[in-house]
């Protein structure tokens, strides 16, 4: 599932038309929507029309807008508060409640997804740093499987194979002792530099993954009116 966030002030842009399409090209289910900037709409009819534009907008694109939930809120004010006060509760604020008023909506709404756990596992790299003394972590989403401090792990595609070690796991600042999938996290890997490993290439249990240099697709690209592409792709792109 996916949050749609639209101002309550401006009303749906030319960029939610296109992030609603993103979500349904890319399979998302399940969306909530938070209508934002609450505080900065004086008149209650202005947000109800701003809501009716949202439903009509998602049913333009084959979503159940008339069954969508739509929460509205100011996350700046919220935001505030909440720096003023970490420890604020529930009840306490109006802003706040807001929040707590669309994570409740999300949970009752969004079924959670059954997550591929049996199968080996494999994670697409998206972003790699360095922690000084440490070593080298390769971050991304699981796609399935689970992973342990200590396990084997290999590293596939663009360049070499090559077999290492997973010596910690960490999501959100905090240090695992294992990732399931679904799971965005953080994997420390012994013995590998950062130029041994680019966005791109993925993690994957030892002998389970084949890497290919030739295959088959079918992509769908998003047109200059949908908000993508208006030049051709060259080689090498």
């Amino acid at each position: 599932g996916a949050i749609l966030v639209v101002s309550g002030a401006d009303g749906p842009m030319p960029q939610t038309k296109e992030h609603i399409l993103l979500a349904k090209q890319v399979g998302v289910p399940t969306i909530v929507v938070f209508l934002n900037k609450q505080d900065q709409v004086d008149d209650e009819e202005l947000l109800e029309l701003v809501e009716l534009e949202i439903r009509d907008t998602l049913n333009e694109y084959d979503f159940p807008g008339d069954e969508i939930p739509i929460v509205s809120g100011s996350a700046l004010l919220a935001v505030n508060k909440l720096i003023e006060n970490p420890k604020i509760l529930r009840n306490e604020d109006v802003w706040v409640d807001k929040i707590y008023e669309l994570m409740d909506t999300i949970d009752n709404f969004i079924p959670t997804p059954n997550r591929n756990i049996e199968k080996s596992f494999l994670l697409a790299v998206e972003d790699v740093f360095t922690i000084t003394g440490r070593g080298t972590v390769a971050t991304g989403r699981v796609e399935r499987g689970k992973l342990k401090v200590g396990d084997p792990i290999q590293i596939i595609g663009l360049k070499d194979t090559r077999e290492t070690t997973v010596t910690g796991l960490e999501m959100f600042q905090k240090t695992l002792d294992e990732t399931l999938a679904g799971d965005n996290v953080g994997i420390l890997l012994r013995g590998v530099q950062k130029t041994d490993i680019e966005r791109g290439m993925v993690l994957a249990e030892p002998n389970t993954i084949t890497p290919h240099t030739n295959f088959e697709a079918q992509v769908y690209v998003l047109n200059k009116d949908e908000g993508g592409r208006h030049t051709p792709f060259l080689p090498g792109y």
